[in-house]
């Protein structure tokens, strides 16, 4: 295999970026739709409408999902670490929190990657470096929280469910490498945990929510949700292996830098949030710990202090 490539051609910043936007606004959508659906509502429909587009996107390209109950047992494990379990905890937690507080939380997702693949995987060790990118970052989730917080109540739950979320996406990058053993292409993995994840969420969804009983959801709310599934779910994938496939894996990894801007100014500006001093403290504290994870601005330091 070539060597990764360190540096990105200005087109592919340019899809990075747009990638960031796409999903900062799923926390702008999740903010909309929260005021009127329940959430596993919301993540099913998001699920289910992604899930649908792909399929499209798939018949039309000539491709489909593999066979065998080994790939689908696959998809299932992936769908519940990457869709079913955080999906739901962020937009719980986003009933209780600013939409730009969330996306902060969901930055920590690299912090937890490489605690789960210390654990488990032999070739992803933790470094000294990486070890203080991650002191520093749990480090600014403290100072978000504030000490004045610490007593319970919803938003520390809110909290703690986003934090549960960038940990569950922190195992699915681990469980997701299985994938390549499978030799499962990237959009096959996408389309098919979407559909298991629907095919998870559905009873779930008639049991706990029981849609039936709902009022009916205004403009707002329904357009939110089609944005939600078909802009930041389906497009947002098809732009990421688009970029994983020219750039590579370390690269689209910055995207985690670009997101919480994006979120936080969809948030101001739409649906009137506010973020308080202990929010942009923590945000820098949680930036130098992504800085560190990420390792490239040190190696470059050293390459010219050499």
């Amino acid at each position: 295999m070539p060597p990764a490539r360190t540096t990105m051609t200005p087109p592919e910043w340019a899809m990075l970026i747009a990638l960031s936007l796409l999903w900062g606004g799923s926390f702008f959508f999740n903010g909309v739709t929260v005021k009127e659906l329940p959430p596993l509502t919301i993540v099913f429909a998001r699920v289910a409408l992604a899930a649908a587009t792909l399929h499209l996107v798939m018949a039309a390209t000539g491709r489909r999902l593999p066979g065998g109950r080994q790939a689908w047992l696959a998809f299932a494990g992936m769908g519940i670490l990457n869709n079913v379990v955080p999906f739901s905890l962020i937009v719980w937690g986003q009933g209780h929190i600013a939409s730009g507080v969330a996306s902060i939380l969901n930055a920590t997702t690299p912090l937890f990657t490489v605690l789960v693949a210390h654990g488990f995987t032999a070739d992803e060790r933790l470094t000294p470096l990486r070890a203080g990118g991650v002191v520093a970052g749990f480090a600014g989730v403290a100072v978000m929280l504030g000490a004045g917080h610490l007593a319970g109540g919803a938003p520390v739950l809110a909290y703690a469910a986003c934090l549960g979320a960038a940990l569950s996406y922190g195992l699915a990058s681990v469980y997701g490498r299985r994938f390549r053993a499978l030799g499962i292409a990237p959009l096959s993995v996408a389309t098919g945990q979407l559909t298991l994840s629907s095919l998870i969420l559905l009873p779930m969804m008639l049991a706990v929510d029981h849609p039936w009983a709902l009022a009916m959801p205004g403009t707002a709310t329904i357009l939110a949700l089609i944005g939600l599934a078909t802009v930041s779910t389906a497009l947002a994938y098809l732009l990421f292996f688009r970029i994983l496939e020219g750039a590579g894996a370390t690269n689209i990894s910055l995207v985690t830098f670009l997101i919480p801007p994006s979120a936080i100014l969809l948030g101001i500006v739409f649906l009137g949030e506010t973020l308080l001093a202990r929010h942009v403290a923590g945000l820098a504290l949680i930036g130098l710990g992504l800085a560190l994870v990420d390792g490239r601005l040190m190696k470059k330091r050293r390459a010219k202090a050499a």
